[in-house]
């Protein structure tokens, strides 16, 4: 899906159930805003900065967020990495 559009990859995750994960703040925000507006749903999205954490970090921080929030609760939620420190 790497070559894909943001719209395209966001459209699968949610037909899959599965949470996006992405450095793409900006373009995935206005997504996610697009969607709400439209009363589309989406399984949710984790937003990191790249280049912020080592991979082992993004790891813990993920772990952490995954124990917390459930599936059901993550559904057109948005989660900044940042606050899983």
């Amino acid at each position: 899906m790497i070559e894909r559009a943001d719209s395209d990859q966001l459209a699968f995750a949610a037909e899959n159930g599965w949470t996006l994960y992405s450095f793409n703040v900006r373009d995935f925000y206005q997504l996610h805003a697009q969607w709400l507006s439209e009363g589309r749903n989406h399984a949710g999205i984790i937003f990191a900065r790249q280049q912020q954490y080592s991979v082992g970090e993004q790891l813990r921080r993920l772990l952490k967020l995954i124990a917390t929030r459930t599936s059901e609760q993550m559904v057109n939620a948005i989660e900044f990495l940042s606050v899983w420190g």
